[in-house]
Order: structure tokens, then C-alpha cells, then sequence
């Protein structure tokens, strides 16, 4: 059995750290894979071979499923999180599961916890998860055909400590994110590429997060996508493979979209971000849309807007998360509703 489970009154604890007490799994054998199985999240038994292990053979994607004011359960934008973990898949050379399957198994991991999810503004945070398993050292330059899917859950309240509050980021301007050939794709190792600079960043300057900016061009941070708001447009890098495809960030530019807001997605610079009049925000389903009210570069603290999470930052927010509570109208078909 699980060591530990929750009710809503665990979403005060850190994010991630409380597990739900069922989870979903599925093996591929010879590339296919089998009928999942709920069961009593428990540890894994995994040969000292392993793929995964030795060859970094893992992914997973990110989701959640929130509780409204009328009690019912949403998980949201659904098959976008499973399409975007069926393409990690391909990418770290993985057996990609069957869109239906996976779909199917996040849902019977909701129905599952569906005492677990906590009430506004928290949220059963799903992460399917996906290794190699294959028991053979010798494959580095082989992938691996056996396979471990699993759906597992955490009731969850505010990824970053303290609640909606100004963040502040470290721009990094030489080191990159990731490797690019695997920007996109959601792999452990692109957030453990990551964690030694962002471990810094808080040492030294007391920075939540790094933005990551290459050659002096703003990508995102090690855990959320980078978004510029001024009263008429959203401008943002544009998709391509050096970094995550965020859902949260499609789902903002479409809200912003819908409010008139003109759309940039395009390169955007340092000297650009450092001269910005307006607000700055993370977008992803753990940060949801957080607010940035200071950049350090160069040694310098700068401060975004009045330092504060800007008005426009949190009317995307509030916009975002009632839709995702069933409290406006779901026009854009974002939200399934899951029952027992």
C-alpha cells in the first residue's frame, strides 16, 4: 500500500509530495502493450538492468483534474496531454502507447482517487509516467521494446511556495535548458539538465526560477513556459523544438485571443525583456500562470511592471481556472467531466 495518502487538507504540504492512494499501470511487452491494471500505489520492482536505469529511457506528462463549486470532477484538456506524451514517447525512442489506452488510464486513475481531489484552488495532479525496462546493459544504441506505463496522482495546492505571489528569475544568458534535439519532449533528463543552475540562481540571488536565454534569446524556465503581457498583446517565443510545447500555454493565448488580445509568438530577446513596460508570467499546469515581478541579469535586480503579479496576468489566471472548475462556459471543449 501506499506510505502515504491524502485528503484535501493535505494540499498545504509541498507540491508532489503526498501520493493518492490508487494508481494505473500497463506493461509493453515486444512493443505492445498490455490491459491495464488499478491497484494500491506501491513501489516498482525493476531488474538492476534496466533500460531506464542505465539509459535514461523515461518520460512523462503533466495534468490535472480539479473539483468545482458543483462537485464535479474535470480533468482538463485531456487529449492534448495524451498526444503531447505519445510524441515524448517517439522522441526518447520509447514504445508509444495507444492514444485510447492512455486516455483511458488517466481517466481510471481520477475515477480511482475521486475522494482524493481536493477542493478549489486545489487539484489531483496526474503524472503518467513511461520507462524502458528492457534488462540488457548492452543497449545503449538500442532502444528499449519493454515497457512500464503508469498513471500516478498527488493532490496538489500551489506549485510554487506562498500562493499567488511576484516571482523572480535568474536570466541565464550562455548556459541552455536542455539538449535541443529533445527540447520538446517532456524527459527527465531535460529537467535535470536544469537543476544545478536553478539550485544556483536560489543560493546566490534568491531567484524561484532560471530563464533560460541562450545566445540572448528567452526560451522558457526549467519548469514553465515565458510570456510577455502588455494591455493589447501576448508575445511569446514561437514553437519549435527547442523547447516544451506547453498545454497551459495554448490555453492562455486562446483566452487571450478570445479577449481581443493581439497574439506574437517570435523570437524574443534579452534587450527586449530587459526593456519591457508591461508584465511577465509563467505559464504550465503545475504554475498554472504565475506572475514575475523581478529579473536578475548581470548582477543586477530588475523590476517587472510595479513588482507585482499584474492585473492582466490575473484576469488570464481567473479566466483559466474557472473554466477548468466548471464556473464559465467551456466553449472551447477543454474539460471532461469524470464520474464514478
Amino acid at each position: 500500500m501506499a506510505e502515504d495518502t491524502a485528503t484535501s487538507a493535505s494540499i498545504n504540504v509541498a507540491f508532489g509530495t503526498v501520493a493518492a492512494g490508487m494508481m494505473v499501470i500497463a506493461e509493453a511487452h515486444d512493443g505492445v502493450f498490455v490491459a491495464p491494471r488499478v491497484e494500491p500505489t506501491a513501489s516498482f520492482t525493476l531488474h538492476p538492468f534496466a533500460h531506464c536505469l542505465h539509459y535514461g529511457s523515461t518520460c512523462f506528462e503533466g495534468l490535472k483534474a480539479h473539483r468545482g463549486a458543483d462537485g464535479a470532477v474535470r480533468v482538463f484538456r485531456l487529449d492534448r496531454h495524451v498526444a503531447r506524451m505519445r510524441r515524448t514517447a517517439d522522441l526518447v525512442q520509447l514504445p508509444v502507447p495507444p492514444a485510447d489506452l492512455l486516455e483511458r488510464m488517466i481517466v481510471a486513475a481520477v475515477e480511482a482517487n475521486l475522494d482524493e481531489v481536493p477542493d478549489a484552488p486545489g487539484a489531483l495532479y496526474l503524472r503518467p509516467m513511461l520507462i524502458g525496462t528492457d534488462p540488457n546493459i548492452g543497449a545503449a544504441a538500442s532502444p528499449s521494446n519493454g515497457a512500464l506505463l503508469a498513471v500516478v496522482a498527488s493532490p496538489v495546492g500551489d506549485y510554487f511556495a506562498g500562493g499567488v505571489r511576484p516571482l523572480s528569475l535568474l536570466v541565464e544568458t550562455e548556459v541552455p535548458r536542455t539538449t535541443p534535439q529533445f527540447g520538446e519532449a517532456k524527459a527527465g533528463a531535460n529537467y535535470l539538465m536544469a537543476l544545478g543552475v536553478t539550485r544556483r540562481a536560489r543560493a546566490e540571488h534568491g531567484c524561484d526560477q532560471v530563464l533560460f536565454a541562450p545566445g540572448g534569446e528567452v526560451q522558457e524556465t526549467g519548469a514553465a513556459n515565458f510570456l510577455l503581457f502588455d494591455e493589447h498583446r501576448v508575445v511569446t517565443r514561437a514553437l519549435d523544438s527547442s523547447f516544451l510545447h506547453g498545454v497551459t500555454r495554448d490555453s492562455v493565448l486562446t483566452l487571450a485571443r478570445d479577449r481581443g488580445m493581439a497574439i506574437e509568438e517570435r523570437t524574443v530577446t534579452v534587450d527586449e525583456l530587459l526593456a519591457w513596460q508591461g508584465e511577465a508570467a509563467l505559464a504550465g499546469t503545475a504554475a498554472v500562470l504565475s506572475g514575475v515581478g523581478t529579473l536578475v541579469h548581470g548582477g543586477e535586480r530588475r523590476t517587472v511592471g510595479d513588482g507585482q503579479v499584474g492585473p492582466i496576468t490575473l484576469g488570464l489566471r481567473e479566466g483559466l481556472t474557472a473554466i477548468q472548475r466548471g464556473e464559465a462556459a467551456d466553449v472551447h471543449g477543454w474539460t471532461r467531466i469524470v464520474e464514478r
